[in-house]
């Protein structure tokens, strides 16, 4: 009898890991969206269950599209704007390269450029030459169209596959939030089967880590697009509060800042401004960038409950190996793995 139900039990547990693979391979090329929708619901789930959910008599439905909509106000349509923004900014590149091939060159180099120690000669002989003929310009203008282009190209398919992932994020984050209830629980009767006592905890854990995470990604943000709008402000740099706008976006990859504020010091310098220019390059390097450099990690150390150190580490490395979702999954193992080690000593200890 036991030799009968030997294959049976091996057939159904090969049944059960090809239906686990067939499941993964379908839902892999849309891990990242499925993982940070979660995100998003763990960190809002307080929210939306105690405050909104009911003053709505329990209509999950209607709560969780007005919570989807709210994220879609919040995140999708200042993506959109950012992206119609670029598009505007690369044709008034297009205009002002235009207008130096019409026109040519000045015949002098700025001063800045030729003042360059070691390599100034050398600019300044190219610029001369350069600007007498017409047809080394053209080719020069010419080389850099294939890369611009190219650029370009990259740029739309990179917006483009983030604003189609973001509308993943909110389709599925739209479903969290109509059958949390039920998910949550889930969860916990999973994790208590699983591990007991310990199951729970760490999924506590791992929750409490993704919210500190996020408040520290969020709360940087702000701070750094607070400090960008008032430096924008005190510089006279025009549409200061979209900039500020686009560097509370752009701050949640790592040189993100730098192209929001380099590109406003280069169109003071442009615009005759070189003292406000370089007070804003001063002002981002030293202001701007600083607060990512230090306020992000104590602000998330003191929300997930982790040193510094595991914060950084878990961040860093997080992002090298699973991309953007990897700054909320990276802290996770770390934390989860941190308190399985403090446990174990403990027992050690005990024992």
């Amino acid at each position: 009898m036991i030799e009968e139900q030997d294959p049976k039990r091996l057939a159904q547990m090969a049944l059960v890991v090809l239906l686990i693979i067939g499941c993964i391979a379908l839902l892999l090329p849309f891990i990242g969206a499925v993982l940070f929708a979660f995100v998003i619901w763990m960190c809002s789930w307080r929210f939306y269950a105690e405050k909104l959910l009911p003053r709505l008599a329990g209509r999950d439905t209607l709560g969780a599209s007005l919570m989807t909509l709210g994220l879609v106000l919040v995140m999708l349509l200042p993506m959109l704007f950012l992206a119609g923004s670029l598009a505007s900014g690369a044709n008034q590149l297009i205009d002002f390269l235009k207008d130096y091939l019409e026109q040519g060159l000045p015949s002098h180099a700025p001063s800045w450029l030729s003042g360059l120690p070691v390599v100034g000669s050398e600019i300044d002989a190219s610029w001369h030459r350069v600007a007498r003929s017409r047809a080394e310009l053209t080719a020069l203008l010419g080389q850099l169209v294939a890369p611009a282009r190219q650029f370009a190209l990259v740029l739309g398919g990179i917006v483009a596959n983030g604003l189609l992932q973001l509308a993943l994020v909110l389709f599925v984050v739209f479903f969290l939030y109509r059958d949390g209830t039920a998910i949550s629980q889930a969860l916990y009767v999973g994790a208590r089967k699983l591990g007991g006592e310990l199951g729970e905890d760490m999924l506590d854990k791992a929750r409490g880590t993704v919210v500190g995470v996020m408040l520290g990604i969020v709360g940087t943000a702000a701070a750094q697009g607070t400090v960008a709008m008032i430096g924008f402000l005190i510089a006279g740099v025009p549409t200061a509060m979209l900039l500020g706008f686009a560097t509370f976006f752009l701050s949640m990859i790592p040189i993100g800042p730098p192209l929001i504020w380099g590109g406003a010091a280069a169109w003071l310098y442009n615009d005759g401004q070189t003292g406000w220019a370089i007070f804003m390059v001063l002002y981002g390097l030293l202001v701007i960038s600083s607060i990512d450099n230090f306020v992000k990690p104590i602000l998330i150390a003191r929300g997930a409950g982790l040193s510094i150190l595991l914060i950084a580490l878990g961040v860093l490395g997080g992002v090298l190996v699973f991309g953007f979702i990897g700054i909320f999954l990276g802290p996770v193992l770390l934390a989860l793995g941190d308190m399985l080690l403090q446990r174990w000593l403990r027992e050690e200890l005990d024992t």
